[in-house]
């Protein structure tokens, strides 16, 4: 029998509108599924209702999320490998971006499993685009440390190559850490330093700015709490 195809479903990463973010071509592939890999349940049937999917109540939803261990996703599997086209949905932007997913993917190529990336957004890509840094060389890095004294020693790394390779590093924190994450780079890094800040991408609420660590020192009143934000740091 031959295996299903795994296509990977971007999916808006704001209250935008779905057709400033996601293509038509992506909606009718949506459309034409039944069974989902989802972070959670609840958040996919709000973007399934977004795409129009006819019957929400008859779409198979399976869980993948940071809590899945290796035999949950080979059982994730088992539908790709009798046949049926399923499809990978990240919470927000495009799946194996900073997502469980990349896990399930790679154990899909080492199944020989055909894997379909589609078009959409990244806050992380659109963060790169926007900052004004090198899109040569540069390096997403996930999760900075909690400690304050390993976050800080972290931070002197990347910025340390970004001075030495010239190479732009991103970065993302979980949102209610944010205003703590922005005060640490504002504190230990060189005032010459350039740090972007990516607020809300894509959204009424957008803030995308890159300005120096001494003139981000000059900012108040800069709300980053509970919001989406992508964090960059480049040499001047």
């Amino acid at each position: 029998m031959q295996f299903g195809k795994l296509f990977l479903l971007p999916v808006p990463i704001s209250e935008s509108n779905v057709n400033q973010t996601i293509p038509l071509y992506n909606i009718e592939i949506i459309k034409s599924l039944k069974k989902f890999i989802v972070e959670d349940a609840k958040t996919a049937r709000k973007f399934l209702k977004l795409f129009n999917f006819p019957k929400i109540e008859e779409a198979e939803l399976m869980i993948l999320n940071e809590h899945s261990k290796k035999n949950d996703l080979e059982l994730l599997l088992n539908d790709l490998k009798n046949g049926y086209d399923v499809g990978l949905m990240s919470d927000a932007g495009c799946p194996g971006i900073a997502d469980p997913g990349a896990d399930l993917i790679k154990l899909a190529h080492e199944h020989l499993i055909e894997v379909v990336p589609l078009v959409g957004p990244s806050s992380i890509v659109l963060s790169i685009m926007a900052s004004g840094f090198n899109g040569q060389n540069f390096a997403f890095v996930g999760y900075l440390p909690i400690d304050k004294l390993l976050k800080s020693k972290r931070l002197k790394e990347l910025e340390e190559l970004a001075y030495k390779k010239e190479q732009a590093q991103f970065f993302i924190e979980t949102p209610y850490r944010n205003d703590r994450l922005f005060e640490d780079i504002i504190t230990c890094l060189k005032p010459k330093t350039q740090v972007f800040v990516g607020k809300n991408i894509f959204s009424s609420k957008q803030l995308l700015f890159s300005k120096s660590v001494e003139e981000w020192r000059r900012v108040h009143n800069l709300d980053l709490h509970k919001v989406p934000v992508v964090f960059g740091i480049f040499k001047p």
